[in-house]
């Protein structure tokens, strides 16, 4: 996510990230405080960034760090004029007020002239102690201590005021407000875009991209969904309100200019005319674990269907295997994306078979990030970013159809299967323990 703002406000990504992968606390070399602000105020993920006046793995190093720091860096925010506040914090271990009091007092070779403030002060200090982040294994002293100034807080009071609880339409497979968030940061979402998701569903990613200034629309097969019709989702509520749809989700939290429409339609077809592009698409495409992996059937089906005078606002649906929505998926993304156009999606996957040969490929699409959500022991999904880097041209067109490239990704199409093979299992090694 910090990777993909960091190039959405025109910087080039660069960190001084050390051996410790799993630490909290990242350090990068940003070239302004206003890049910083820029992208604390779209990220999600992160808590809070700073400007780094001192580290070290202990507090001599930590101190020796600071003095070495440039005083004329730090003069104006020490002025008189200017009230300040020191907090301490430690990462997976609670400090005693004491212990807090002793670390601020260490730092009294500082040169603040002001006032402390512990209300509203004008700047901010954070004395942080990283203990790692195994709560069973927590060292007697910190792997690496920071010190510096409080820049701006991220985003993260998105996640409680878009809360999927208290969202008007939500249906079974409804997307997570913080996931929607980190994906339309992914896919660089900025003011005046336009945004598609071809499993729109009940809206949820178009909000949050709706929420960045982008315009947006979406196609999905149900008609139900798409017309906010039929059985609710809640509980306690048997059926759909009237006015339960997906413009009204954006009209709830005041996004309604940004909605163009929803269609109905079969992603496995495309709607679109010839030069029609879209600045990104995000998605998370059915893997027919609580939603049905559909498209519309043949004309020797619907044939059928017609002559028994079956009556229906889609025709028959058939089997959609998982290897084809995501050929379809990255084919759409191919030809309709812009240059530098991202697509977002989900792609599910059952570890014991997961290797990276099996994320599908398009050679006008650049991977540009592969992120993994566990779902259970044997299952996961992994957020895949990737980026229209050349024209879509006719031999793009069946650039997916090459049975050796092909093979590697039928594993998909079982994932349902695979899925329900653990639930099974886990279901019956619980009964046998109740058992005993």
């Amino acid at each position: 996510e910090i990777k993909s703002l960091v190039s959405l406000n025109g910087g080039q990504f660069s960190s001084q990230l050390e051996s410790n992968l799993n630490s909290p606390f990242w350090i990068l070399n940003l070239r302004s405080e206003e890049m910083a602000r820029g992208l604390m105020k779209r990220t999600v993920c992160a808590k809070s960034i700073f400007e780094l006046w001192g580290k070290g793995k202990s507090v001599e190093e930590l101190h020796s760090s600071l003095k070495k720091y440039p005083v004329e860096k730090m003069e104006p925010y020490l002025q008189p004029a200017f009230t300040y506040k020191i907090k301490v914090h430690a990462f997976n271990k609670t400090l005693t007020q004491q212990e807090k009091i002793e670390r601020i007092d260490s730092l009294e070779f500082l040169p603040f002239k002001g006032k402390v403030n512990l209300k509203e002060p004008d700047h901010v200090f954070w004395f942080v102690e990283d203990y790692g982040t195994d709560p069973n294994n927590i060292p007697k002293q910190p792997l690496h201590l920071y010190f510096g100034r409080l820049i701006a807080n991220g985003q993260r009071d998105l996640i409680e005021s878009y809360s999927v609880k208290r969202r008007h339409f939500i249906g079974n497979t409804s997307m997570d407000a913080c996931l929607a968030f980190i994906m339309a940061n992914h896919g660089r979402v900025k003011t005046n875009d336009v945004v598609f998701d071809p499993f729109v569903g009940t809206g949820g990613l178009l909000i949050a991209a709706a929420h960045f200034g982008a315009y947006v629309c979406g196609t999905d097969i149900d008609y139900s969904t798409v017309h906010g019709l039929g059985k609710a989702s809640r509980k306690n509520q048997k059926w759909r309100g009237p006015d339960e749809n997906i413009r009204a989700n954006l009209r709830q939290y005041g996004l309604e200019n940004c909605y163009l429409d929803v269609l109905v339609s079969d992603a496995s077809k495309s709607i679109w005319r010839k030069g029609m592009q879209f600045d990104a698409i995000i998605t998370d495409p059915p893997y027919g674990i609580r939603e049905a992996t559909r498209r519309t059937g043949s004309q020797k089906e619907m044939a059928k269907v017609t002559e028994r005078g079956t009556e229906n606002h889609i025709s028959i649906s058939s089997n959609y295997h998982l290897s084809d929505i995501l050929f379809d998926l990255l084919k759409l993304a191919a030809e309709y994306l812009v240059t530098g156009g991202r697509l977002v999606y989900w792609l599910p996957v059952y570890k014991p078979e997961y290797t990276e040969e099996i994320i599908p490929q398009h050679p006008c699409l650049k991977l540009i990030s592969n992120c993994e959500q566990t779902l259970s022991s044997h299952t996961s999904r992994h957020l895949i970013t990737m980026e229209k880097v050349k024209e879509f041209e006719d031999e793009d067109r069946s650039s997916n159809v090459l049975e050796s490239q092909y093979l590697s990704y039928k594993s998909h199409n079982s994932f349902r299967e695979k899925y329900f093979s653990g639930v099974t299992k886990r279901i019956a090694k619980e009964e046998k323990d109740n058992q005993k």
